[in-house]
């Protein structure tokens, strides 16, 4: 496994599991609700320390302060972990500021080794570390082939902010698994179009997250750190970029609207 260091000395795995949406009864291992999840880690005989484990705060959990707090000891509570590597905010909206200083205290309380967001816009980025204390670790942000973020990471990486990506796969959309060019690219080394894109992804320093409920994809997901893709090669993925989300636009009026009442995580 290869780790970037965030900017506060954590090390974070270049590639973990991802088991947002996934539901439990896909899989006999499943393990999307806490409860699998505690099971997993439970069972799994892996030292607390050799695990990253991260969740997030939800726009309906977080209206700021106390509230914020709560809405992180809950997930904490129920993995049965005295603390989490990673915790994101979800979403800028609501009272962006109020959250992420009470996030601020948790880091402080050492109960979150790190702190970062998720689906921060550059504008919105910026504005959240000149007006606090703390920089986030990471932001979690829609990057894929088809939407690659090339020039929103440089500016992360001067502000001292770690790519995550999720979306890796574009959740197959403008047929992602069968692409002539990540395909042709996979035949060179005996990979499939999803290790391709993983290594893609890891190679340029983006943290990657694949969810799959089949044992034979996650172990294929993983193993991705016994080639290396040319200049060549990385530049004729670059040319799939159409520099637009595949999903939505978060400054949009209305998708703001819709993800202040939904949950995403059910």
């Amino acid at each position: 496994m290869q780790y970037v260091t965030l900017n506060n000395g954590v090390e974070m795995p270049l590639l973990g599991f991802g088991v947002y949406q996934i539901a439990a009864e896909d899989t006999e291992r499943g393990s999307r609700r806490p409860r699998h999840q505690v099971h997993a880690i439970r069972s799994s005989g892996i030292p607390r320390e050799d695990l990253f484990v991260t969740t997030k705060l939800w726009v309906q959990d977080a209206p700021a302060g106390d509230n914020t707090r709560r809405a992180f000891e809950t997930p904490l509570n129920k993995l049965g972990l005295d603390y989490l590597d990673l915790y994101l905010m979800h979403q800028p909206f609501g009272d962006v500021y109020g959250q992420w200083r009470a996030m601020e205290a948790v880091h402080r309380g050492g109960t979150a080794k790190a702190i970062g967001g998720a689906n921060f816009y550059p504008d919105r980025l910026i504005d959240l570390i000149v007006n606090n204390e703390i920089t986030p670790a990471v932001n979690q942000i829609e990057t894929h082939p088809f939407f690659q973020r090339a020039g929103y990471q440089k500016l992360m990486r001067e502000h001292g902010v770690q790519i995550q990506s999720w979306g890796g796969f574009a959740e197959g959309k403008n047929d992602l698994f069968t692409n002539p060019p990540l395909a042709e690219i996979g035949k060179a080394y005996g990979k499939s179009v999803a290790q391709v894109v993983l290594r893609w992804l890891t190679q340029r320093g983006v943290i990657a997250i694949p969810k799959s409920v089949r044992a034979e994809r996650m172990a294929e997901n993983f193993d991705v750190f016994d080639f290396e893709l040319t200049d060549e090669q990385m530049a004729q993925i670059a040319t799939l970029d159409t520099g637009s989300s595949l999903f939505f636009d978060h400054r949009d009026p209305e998708i703001v609207t819709w993800l202040a009442k939904r949950r995403l995580d059910a």
